[in-house]
């Protein structure tokens, strides 16, 4: 029995498939397969039903995985041990991050963080929230950065800024003309909205909501479903009607004609909380600290004078 193979056990418990473990653990499915096999036939017990898509964990299976696990957080906080009295930031570091933050927010810290931290490898997962909750809780990832709140008992919360909304109004809509929004003009019929499973979404609607206006898609003469704000950005353009963006998104916006279109919002400005987490028995503090501290050096000046408030 080796720790190799205890980590590709639980990669295929998490992801009930070979190909996909192997592609996480960085081997051939082949070289992964065989490993599992080997341990299976030196335990002498079935740890997965492979008959079933997707793979099925075996009773026997979900203990010894159990037990797996425990021992790689062992191995790891050995490797804390050395890290901390080396002095030294290494290892991999697995990031999970959401799609509306990842795309604005990573090019703002990620070099610089690899060139303070070279002995440290980045793995960055885009995925949804409760992904990302999920991942924390299986060690599957290390650290998470989403909107929030978290309400997740084993869960740490890290609050990084507070983001301000945009909109984003074409020039024959009712709004175009205002230098500053207010959010009592927001009517969610006008809206382009991600679809359901993105915070991006729930958050623009409770925006609406503060409002008095609420979403009836009998209402809508086309009810868009989009999961990307390029999309949505460029049917703005095509006058199909307006929405919210991340203040972020307008840090890449090089074009005046797409300038044009942007309006921030007097007071109070609806905003989001960015936050970083973890699991609470996550070992490697001092990496948490040190992507938080590389964060809030990278990000515009303006997101830290926001302070920890929010009308979503």
């Amino acid at each position: 029995m080796t720790i190799v193979q205890l980590e590709y056990i639980v990669a295929v418990n998490v992801y009930k498939s070979f190909s996909i473990a192997a592609s996480h653990c960085f081997v051939t499915q082949p070289t992964l397969s065989m490993q599992v096999q080997k341990l299976e036939e030196e335990l002498g017990v079935q740890i997965f039903d492979r008959t079933k898509n997707p793979i099925v964990t075996t009773n026997v299976g979900e203990r010894l995985i159990q037990q797996a696990n425990s021992l790689l957080l062992e191995r790891d906080k050995l490797q804390l041990i050395i890290e901390n009295e080396k002095n030294e930031f290494a290892g991999v570091l697995k990031i999970g991050i959401i799609p509306t933050i990842s795309s604005f927010l990573l090019p703002f810290f990620l070099k610089s963080f690899l060139n303070n931290y070279p002995k440290v490898d980045v793995v960055i997962d885009e995925l949804t929230t409760a992904e990302i909750i999920s991942n924390l809780h299986k060690s599957v990832l290390d650290i998470g950065i989403l909107a929030l709140p978290i309400h997740d008992p084993g869960i740490a919360v890290e609050f990084l800024f507070s983001e301000p909304f945009v909109g984003f109004i074409p020039k024959n809509h009712r709004l175009f003309r205002k230098e500053k929004l207010d959010v009592a003009d927001l009517n969610v019929e006008d809206l382009l909205l991600l679809k359901e499973g993105h915070c991006l979404r729930e958050q623009t609607l409770r925006v609406c909501k503060t409002s008095g206006k609420e979403l009836n898609a009998k209402h809508q003469k086309v009810l868009f479903e989009f999961g990307n704000l390029d999309t949505l950005v460029k049917l703005v353009q095509q006058n199909f009607g307006m929405t919210l963006l991340p203040y972020l998104s307008t840090k890449y916006m090089n074009d005046e004609k797409q300038l044009r279109l942007v309006r921030e919002f007097n007071p109070p400005v609806p905003k989001r909380e960015i936050g970083l987490v973890h699991n609470k028995i996550f070992i490697r503090k001092h990496l948490v600290n040190a992507l938080k501290k590389e964060i809030l050096n990278s990000i515009p000046r303006e997101l830290l004078k926001n302070k920890k408030e929010t009308i979503i």
